[in-house]
């Protein structure tokens, strides 16, 4: 029985030398309650935290353990595509085409949003497009269960079990009923794909009926997302930035949104618009240069509104998809 209990300490300690991030996440797994278990713990800290003991009942009944939301979690994709290969796919001309149709039949709902948000139109209707093809796929998750499921999980337990009280609040407030808080397997949510905190810190009641429907309501999906932007930083005289071409001396450790300069210096570093012609002759505007693959794909000048994207979702290629979408709308094909 020793030799035994020796083999299997050997064999654990040989995962623990090979692979250490294995071996602490089997551990802590190992360590952690059932998930029946930490259900009851979460409406024990739900209650706590001040959520209404019938709205606990309800999102939690019919509870569901998301075998995917995990797999998901542990198992996203690394990127393997360049700009010139991602565009396509994330901005088809079909999509543009139905941007293009979208913008039309809700011009007048988008302009008023606009004009009070600071935001232009064509934006709110681009990000609405990438994040949820306009609408037509959200996520059939329940929020609830699939924040409930990556919280037990454990890796990012902290961020999920406070996204998960802070969706609990949202039911608390009446602005929707668990079962239909549905969205995608990380719990973002609705037409806007706000995760709970951005719904509380940015959504809007536009058509001022009680609730905040970023599932239903054009008013305040569109409102919502306006918002998110206002808040951020946006400026409504500014496109988001534009492809341009660097000189072949450019200093590549110039590239980065933490590098501004006014548009008169880089003009005067080489870069110019992509088909060759000089920068605008703005001198309120600081840009900076990015890169996205390498000196031989495609390069932009990034204005203040990139930034604003980033803060929606920190990835370069989300923010050329949607003012790449933006830009065609604008254009009208």
């Amino acid at each position: 029985m020793m030799h035994v209990v020796k083999v299997a300490c050997t064999a654990m300690l040989a995962v623990a030398l090979a692979n250490p991030a294995v071996y602490a996440e089997e551990q802590a797994e190992n360590e952690r309650p059932d998930y029946e278990r930490y259900v009851e713990q979460l409406k024990n800290e739900a209650i706590e935290h001040g959520i209404g003991e019938d709205t606990v009942a309800r999102a939690f009944e019919g509870i569901e353990f998301y075998e995917r939301a995990v797999s998901a979690d542990r198992n996203q994709p690394e990127r393997v595509l360049t700009l010139d290969t991602y565009l396509p796919r994330a901005v088809p001309d079909w999509k543009v085409n139905q941007g293009i149709e979208k913008f039309a039949e809700h011009k007048e709902l988008l302009e008023r949003v606009g004009a009070e948000f600071g935001v232009q139109p064509r934006f709110i209707v681009a990000l609405w497009g990438i994040e949820t093809n306009y609408g037509s796929y959200t996520g059939n998750f329940k929020v609830v269960s699939a924040l409930a499921t990556l919280a037990w999980e454990g890796r990012r337990e902290a961020f999920f079990k406070g996204q998960l009280m802070q969706a609990l609040e949202i039911i608390d407030a009446g602005h929707i009923e668990p079962d239909q808080m549905r969205g995608s397997w990380a719990g973002a949510m609705g037409q806007t794909q706000f995760m709970p905190s951005s719904f509380l810190s940015y959504a809007i009641d536009f058509n001022q009926d009680g609730k905040i429907d970023i599932w239903n309501s054009y008013e305040d999906v569109f409102a919502s997302a306006a918002n998110y932007l206002s808040q951020v930083g946006w400026q409504d005289d500014v496109t988001w930035g534009r492809q341009v071409r660097i000189p072949d001396n450019f200093d590549t450790e110039l590239a980065g949104l933490s590098t501004k300069k006014p548009l008169a210096e880089w003009q005067a570093l080489g870069v110019r618009r992509y088909d060759g012609s000089d920068l605008p002759l703005r001198d309120d505007i600081e840009a900076s240069v990015i890169i996205p693959d390498d000196e031989q794909g495609r390069i932009y000048l990034a204005y203040t509104n990139w930034d604003s994207l980033m803060r929606w979702n920190r990835s370069n290629y989300f923010v050329v998809a949607v003012g790449h979408l933006a830009d065609r709308i604008q254009l009208g094909r």
